[in-house]
């Protein structure tokens, strides 16, 4: 009888205030679980379970005519390390190499360009900024693969890029400025420009001057000043500018399909190739699977770097 007339005690002691309502913790973490097991469900069905699905698939067989075959075999994982029928081949890790240079080198740009960008843009007056921030924004209105079309017109042969170029003797009269690596990075960053800027933009406008100004009257130099006073204060957007450019570089095929062609593949351009044209789904499975953990190793680099800024 003491033993219950304690419990009762101790119920009433944790009932709390919440929203104007008198209830116990059980209630509100009861509330609060109905209200997250929607995103919970939706991750589970639309992430882990797809996730699941390729692990598993990239452990199969493909069948003679297409299927997949539930027989576990590692020799997805040994054709992408270059083992196949005729020896070792280096191609697909070459492949491999290639998307972490590309998105790489994009991000590289794309941070170089972004910086005079947003502080462009955070100078500009309160009127004509949104103006500014629109112009920034509109290629979104368009869709990626008529984008990507319209950079092959520009870069055509009769097109006076291609004839400037041709003029100063960097290519061959007549001749396309695609597919190239130049035409695939112009690409690539025109996709990516505006993710790394806009972080970096807002980042810019909540920059503390005063700390630049002590920078200044210390006589530092302009890369003294950027080092220690501008890019420490934008580390947190920059960060999540590398992230939003550098983990989904890897995996583009539209750009570097239609700007470099077929002698410019990486593992976004092989994985399409593997569920479309070739029908091998267990080895394009295991692409995705390698694609997955360097997307996860970017964002855990990125993440830590984050955390040390903040420190």
């Amino acid at each position: 009888m003491q033993g219950e007339n304690l419990e009762h005690a101790k119920e009433a002691s944790t009932i709390i205030l919440h929203n104007g309502e008198m209830v116990r913790p059980s209630i509100i973490r009861a509330r609060q679980a109905t209200f997250i097991s929607p995103g919970i469900l939706a991750i589970i069905t639309l992430l882990a379970l797809p996730c699941i699905s390729l692990f598993a698939v990239a452990f199969m067989t493909r069948g003679q005519y297409g299927e997949i075959l539930f027989e576990p075999t590692f020799g997805n994982i040994r054709r992408l390390l270059g083992f196949g029928y005729f020896g070792w081949s280096a191609d697909n890790l070459l492949i491999l190499w290639r998307s972490v240079v590309v998105a790489f080198v994009t991000t590289a740009l794309c941070i170089v360009l972004s910086y005079p960008l947003a502080f462009f843009l955070a100078a500009r007056p309160a009127k004509t900024r949104l103006l500014w921030l629109t112009v920034l924004l509109i290629p979104f209105w368009t869709n990626l693969v008529i984008r990507t079309y319209a950079w092959l017109l520009v870069f055509d042969s009769d097109m006076p890029f291609a004839r400037i170029m041709a003029w100063l003797g960097l290519m061959e009269p007549g001749t396309s400025a695609y597919p190239s690596q130049f035409a695939v990075y112009v690409g690539m960053v025109s996709v990516f420009l505006p993710f790394v800027a806009l972080p970096i933009y807002t980042a810019v406008e909540k920059l503390d001057w005063s700390i630049v100004e002590a920078a200044v009257d210390l006589y530092s130099n302009k890369w003294r000043v950027f080092r220690h006073a501008i890019l420490p204060q934008t580390l947190p957007g920059l960060s999540v500018g590398i992230t939003l450019t550098f983990v989904p570089a890897m995996g583009m095929f539209v750009v570097p399909d239609m700007l470099g062609g077929a002698r410019y593949m990486l593992i976004g351009n092989l994985i399409q190739q593997q569920f479309g044209t070739s029908r091998d789904w267990p080895f394009g499975a295991a692409l995705s699977l390698v694609l997955m953990i360097l997307t996860l190793g970017a964002l855990m680099a990125t993440s830590g770097k984050r955390k040390k800024g903040r420190a």
